[in-house]
């Protein structure tokens, strides 16, 4: 390349494309397009981020429930009485629970079950 560097790298390229001007507005285009594309996905991410804390305040606004009796469910669920835990989803008998700081959430109980088992109606 020489002993210009950089300044011989720029002249090369201003004149395979027309000249300084227009390696200028290619360059300053080039930096629109990359900033607009970095702008378009923190866009998403920000609305991601807003769309999951949105979600955990849906869950801290849920009904909360307690056993009423102590033992050991179908499927690995472990509760006592007092423990709480709030339904997060429905469908026909099925109940999916959340116990309350349980590392092994969620369980698939049945809703005549819980109804015995706690305050659930």
């Amino acid at each position: 390349m020489g002993n210009l560097g950089w300044y011989q790298l720029m002249t090369t390229l201003a004149k395979k494309v027309g000249g300084p001007k227009i390696l200028l507005v290619l360059v300053a285009t080039g930096g629109y397009a990359i900033i607009r594309t970095v702008e378009v996905g923190g866009k998403k991410v920000v609305k991601l981020v807003k769309k999951k804390s949105a979600s955990k305040i849906e869950e801290a606004s849920l009904t909360t429930f307690i056993f009423t009796e102590t033992g050991v469910g179908d499927g690995g669920l472990k509760y006592s009485k007092g423990e709480s835990f709030f339904v997060a989803a429905t469908h026909d008998d099925v109940i999916l629970i959340e116990k309350e700081n349980d590392k092994d959430n969620p369980y698939f109980v049945s809703g005549d079950w819980l109804k015995k088992v706690s305050t659930y109606v």
